[in-house]
């Protein structure tokens, strides 16, 4: 995994989402305007937290995160989201 320039602040973590499924068990191929946004994906970077809550993920963890949690950015044409710790349900 590339290093990535975005530092997050406080409890913000930068996590990559995982590709959406582009078929379904049976083999039927999914279009792209009705793939689900993806729930999970990696934590590419994470703040310090905050004063009496320190950050729980670490770099490298694959997360389950809310279906509309976070915010889309893009770095070296790259989608991120960047949403805060308590956004995410789990480690997986």
């Amino acid at each position: 995994m590339a290093e990535v320039k975005i530092k997050p602040l406080a409890d913000r973590v930068l996590v990559k989402p995982a590709e959406a499924e582009t078929k379904t068990a049976g083999g039927i191929i999914i279009p792209d305007t009705a793939k689900e946004k993806p729930q999970r994906g990696t934590v590419v970077a994470a703040g310090p937290g905050k004063k009496d809550e320190p950050i729980t993920v670490k770099v490298g963890d694959t997360v389950l995160y809310g279906k509309y949690a976070g915010t889309e950015i893009q770095v070296d044409g790259v989608d991120y989201l960047i949403m805060r710790e308590s956004d995410i349900f789990a480690i997986l």
